[in-house]
């Protein structure tokens, strides 16, 4: 990574841990290898568990719902675009 982006990561996690403590919810940040190599590890767990997506790029939100039935909501500029179908004319003779 550049100094830039490390700059820039750096002010991003530091912005949100000072927004969530205006809040007075204390937040954690992480950039160790250590703390990353274990957030991924819990992420991908908890992506697999994962049995539908609903993906609404004109709120900017995906809601994931769990195998055990629970919602998990996520507001995003750009995920909800990289999970939408893209829509295609022609090819299929429904036009």
């Amino acid at each position: 990574m550049t100094d830039q982006s490390t700059d820039r990561i750096d002010e991003v996690t530091s912005r949100i841990v000072d927004l969530e403590a205006e809040l007075e919810a204390s937040g954690t940040a992480t950039r160790e290898p250590e703390g990353l190599t274990r957030a991924r590890a819990v992420l991908h767990e908890w992506v697999d568990s994962v049995s539908a997506v609903v993906a609404t790029p004109g709120v900017g939100r995906v809601v994931l719902i769990h195998r055990n039935g629970s919602e998990s909501r996520i507001a995003s500029p750009e995920l909800p675009f990289l999970l939408a179908v893209p829509v295609t004319f022609g090819g299929d003779g429904s036009d």
